[in-house]
């Protein structure tokens, strides 16, 4: 069998920088895969965590495209993840303040990316941070047990 060729071979640079998202992607989804489902919504709180202060420092240093993409992540994140994953039909009155706190941190992320507004964001960190210590303190009882 005949490996596909390509007439374009890839700057030094950029085949390190290909390699190294290969790498990343390789672990990312070895982690998901051996993953409880409790340790797979604390992945999304740690990650929508990182991008969350990724938009902060983008808005302080005015980097714009950077800042977009780090909210666009968080969005995804909250909807996508977080959002998806309640189970809205038997999780009582639980799984809806949730469901609604997670609306609101999605339009609260639309907002601080339209207007650039790191505080918007803060907001976001502070609604958010509880609920990632709260989902954390779970994950250790079920542990001790």
């Amino acid at each position: 069998m005949q490996a596909t060729m390509t007439p374009f071979k890839p700057h030094p640079r950029h085949a390190a920088r290909s390699i190294a998202g290969a790498y990343t992607s390789v672990q990312a989804h070895t982690g998901v895969n051996g993953a409880s489902a409790h340790e797979l919504v604390s992945m999304l709180f740690d990650g929508l965590h990182q991008a969350l202060t990724q938009a902060r420092g983008a808005i302080q240093r005015g980097d714009v495209a950077s800042k977009c993409s780090a909210l666009s992540r968080a969005a995804r994140i909250v909807d996508e993840g977080l959002k998806a994953s309640l189970n809205r039909q038997d999780g009582g009155e639980l799984a809806e303040n949730l469901h609604a706190v997670y609306s609101y941190i999605g339009v609260t992320l639309t907002k601080a990316n339209l207007k650039g507004d790191e505080a918007l964001v803060m907001e976001v960190i502070n609604l958010i941070q509880p609920l990632r210590e709260a989902w954390g303190l779970i994950g250790q009882s079920k542990e001790s047990n």
